[in-house]
This record gives C-alpha cells, sequence and structure tokens, in this order.
C-alpha cells in the first residue's frame, strides 16, 4: 500500500493552508488591557470574552472556593445595572453568555449580533470597576455554590477520589486545591473576602479581552479604547506562587465508597506544561497521550487491555499543557469483574513497560499526527472555541505565537522525542497511585 508522509497527507486533503487560516491581530491599551482579535466573516456574530489572570491557584490562604464565587456574583448588580440585568440585557438583544473558572483563570463571554459588540464591553467595564454586593447577595450565592459542590462533588465518588489525588499529588503547589473549594472553607466566605480577591485581581492590567467574529481590528481597538481605555490600571505584579519541592516517593491513595460500582486505577505523575517558546516537550507528551490512550480501537493501553486481553473495560490516558505551572500526566485503567486493582495495576505497568521496550508503531504515529491536524483544522469552524484557545494560552503564560506555532511543533515532533517523553514521564517522575473502590461488604 503506497504511503504518504503527513505534510502529504495534509497537502492532498487542502488542510495545511486552513491551519492558519484565522486572521488574528493583538494590540494593548494603554492601561495595560491585552486584546487579540479573531476575524470570521461568515456570519454577522460575534464571541466577547474577557479573561482574568485569577484563578483558583491564585486565592489567598483559606479563601478556597473564592475565585469561582467571585465569577458567580459578578452577574449581581452594579452602579448601573440591577442584579441579574446584565444577562437580561444580553439575552434581550438576542444573544448568550456566561462565565467559567479554572486554577489559572476567570472568564466571562458573550455571543451576540456583532453590532451589539459595543454594548457587551460598555456592561463588562462597568462590572469589572463597579460590582455592589448586598449581604443577602453573598448568602443567597454562597448557598448556591455550596449546593454545586454538594451536586457536582460531594455526591460524586469519582470527583471525591479526584481531589485526593490531586491533594496528594501536589505537595506545596495550590493547584492542589479544588476549584470549588473545600465545603469548610467556603461556608466561611464572606463580603470582604470577596471585595478583597475583586479589588485585587479585576483591573484592565490583569485583563485580556479576546474578540471572535464578524469584526475588524479597527472596529475592536476604536470599541476598546472607549468602553475599556478609561478604566485605571491596578499596577498588579506578576503572578508567584509556592514551587513544588523535589519529589522523593511515590505516594498511594485508596478511596473507598459504597457509591461506586465500576472500582479502578488511577495513577498521576507532575509533567512539564507547555512555556513561551519552549513547547516541544509538551507537544511530545500530547502525543504520548495519543499513542498510549488516545483510542480505544487503535491506542497502545485499550488495544491490548480491552481489545486484545479483554481484562480492561476502560483504560486510557490524559495530559493538558494549557498551565501556567507543572501539570498531570494520567492512566486509567477500570478492570473487568474478576480483575483485582492490584492486577489492573500490575497490567497498567506491563503494557508501559513493553511500550517504553518496543517503541512506537510508525504507521499509527503518522495517523495521530494527521488526525490530530484534521481536529485543528476543524475547530477553525468555531469561533467561540478559537476564542477560549487563545484566552486560556494568554491566562496561562503563553503568547499569540505560541498559539500560532503549536501545529507545527506538533507535526514536527519525532518518535524519538515522544519516547524520550515518555522515559521522563515513567522512569524518571515520582508519582501517585490511586485505588477507588467499593468497601468488601457491599
Amino acid at each position: 500500500m503506497l504511503r504518504m508522509t503527513l505534510a502529504a497527507c495534509l497537502s492532498v486533503l487542502g488542510l495545511a493552508p486552513t491551519l492558519g487560516a484565522a486572521q488574528v491581530t493583538e494590540f494593548t491599551l494603554e492601561n495595560g488591557m491585552q486584546a487579540v482579535v479573531i476575524e470570521d466573516h461568515r456570519a454577522p456574530a460575534v464571541v466577547h470574552m474577557l479573561w482574568y489572570r485569577a484563578g483558583a491557584a491564585d486565592e489567598p490562604p483559606g479563601s478556597s472556593g473564592i475565585a469561582h464565587f467571585l465569577e458567580h456574583l459578578m452577574f449581581k448588580a452594579t452602579e448601573t445595572l440591577e442584579s441579574g440585568e446584565f444577562s437580561e440585557t444580553v439575552e434581550a438583544n438576542g444573544g448568550s453568555d456566561n462565565a467559567f473558572t479554572s486554577w489559572d483563570y476567570t472568564g466571562y463571554f458573550q455571543r451576540v449580533a456583532a453590532d451589539r459588540l459595543g454594548l457587551m464591553m460598555q456592561m463588562e467595564a462597568d462590572r469589572m470597576r463597579n460590582l455592589r454586593l448586598t449581604d443577602a447577595d453573598i448568602a443567597t450565592e454562597r448557598s448556591v455554590v455550596l449546593e454545586e459542590r454538594a451536586q457536582r462533588t460531594d455526591s460524586n465518588p469519582g470527583a471525591l477520589f479526584s481531589e485526593q489525588m490531586r491533594a496528594s499529588l501536589y505537595l506545596n503547589h495550590p493547584y492542589r486545591i479544588p476549584i470549588v473549594g473545600w465545603r469548610h472553607e467556603m461556608e466561611a466566605l464572606d463580603r470582604a473576602d470577596v471585595f478583597d480577591f475583586y479589588e485585587q485581581n479585576y483591573s484592565p492590567d490583569n485583563a485580556i479581552l479576546v474578540v471572535a467574529g464578524d469584526v475588524t481590528p479597527e472596529e475592536v481597538e476604536a470599541l476598546a479604547r472607549q468602553y475599556y481605555g478609561p478604566l485605571e490600571p491596578s499596577g498588579i505584579a506578576p503572578r508567584a506562587r509556592p514551587s513544588e519541592p523535589p519529589s522523593i516517593a511515590d505516594r498511594r491513595v485508596y478511596y473507598e465508597d459504597p457509591r461506586v460500582s465500576d472500582p479502578y486505577v488511577v495513577r498521576n505523575y507532575l509533567a512539564p506544561e507547555r512555556d513561551p517558546g519552549d513547547q516541544r516537550t509538551a507537544a511530545a507528551l500530547t502525543l504520548l497521550s495519543n499513542v498510549l490512550g488516545g483510542s480505544g480501537a487503535t491506542s497502545v493501553l485499550p488495544r491490548v487491555l480491552q481489545v486484545e486481553e479483554e481484562r480492561a473495560l476502560y483504560a486510557s490516558t490524559s495530559y493538558g499543557g494549557m498551565n501556567l505551572d507543572d501539570t498531570v500526566f494520567s492512566i486509567f485503567n477500570v478492570p473487568v469483574p474478576g480483575v483485582s486493582l492490584e492486577e489492573a495495576e500490575a497490567d497498567m505497568d506491563r503494557v508501559i513497560a513493553q511500550f517504553l521496550e518496543d517503541g512506537i508503531d510508525p504507521e499509527q504515529f503518522e495517523r495521530i499526527k494527521f488526525q490530530w491536524a484534521a481536529e485543528q483544522v476543524y475547530m477553525q469552524d468555531n469561533a467561540a472555541q478559537l476564542a477560549r484557545t487563545y484566552g486560556a494560552a494568554l491566562t496561562s503564560g503563553l503568547t499569540v505565537a505560541d498559539v500560532q506555532e503549536w501545529p507545527d511543533i506538533i507535526a514536527s515532533i519525532t518518535p524519538e522525542e515522544v519516547m524520550e517523553a515518555a522515559r521522563m514521564i515513567f522512569s524518571d517522575t515520582r508519582s501517585v497511585t490511586g485505588y477507588l473502590t467499593a468497601p468488601e461488604d457491599e
């Protein structure tokens, strides 16, 4: 059978030119606000996103959950808007809005007709500086986030297990703290905590504006100068976080919960993130995750454990390099009934050891890189996803150039680089291994 290189396949399918199809422009206002414009003129709509370099890993000690709590409260009253009027106005103009919090950022977005962009900036600039909260607002919304924790975490043994795993992996870094917060600290959050975090982090020099859609850079810059430009900067210093000490011991977590129906084993490794101007190791780890666990039919772990040996219900890996600081490389194995977690862990180790000895199948490697490149092409059709990619990257310390170079870096990674990354993770890195299971008497 005729074999084609990745570049040749992309050329034949017309994918290579599309990887850089989006026209991206950036500028910075005098008050320090960074802005990115992604042009997409296929529909008269626009996505307006405002990102703050403030997430769960930037919270003061003892106030876990405050970043997420403030995200909820930002939809309350300002000097010019009543509580809830922000979202009501977006909806009245035919749009939709929402927000999200991660460890490294908090983001707010609206999708509206392009001619409503100025109104979105006006309202977003207003709540950046003029939030007004009552004690009743605090009490009501605190109950909401506590209920959110109850539904998404406390009632989910897998989520509780993941919290414990993360808290064991990071010994010193605030990534060990859940985004939603620890319940006992969430219950004590008050109005003073909220405004301290708001005033310390919500300012133009700590924000990134991302606009994607039927706009021009000139239009966006003019509107940004009109609405965001008058806001005074706060002189926020670059983020400084505690670093991880050298890891000198592997750790284990055992969590039993009667609600567990399918026990499983997980192993987490600390792994390098994507750094500005230095993304090759992260690219190799991205491809390693795909080679080992990206596809249930062809990747190494599921092919061996699920298909060939039928000893696993599900086996996979995960890696996300979009972090400001060290991230996590994970391996999962959910064994079939009758296979113990000890055996499942041994199976996982056996397959990894064989992979380190055998190396990568060249055909599988080219196929995975081609599939990854194709996914990047399809992403160009989603303005909101593009905006989110740039916002997450910039708030995680990367640059616009890093985002644009990422596909080419992935395409240039060699099998040798992937195997070097695998040996680094599996041979030289301490880990946390966890068992999630039901009590024996259950």
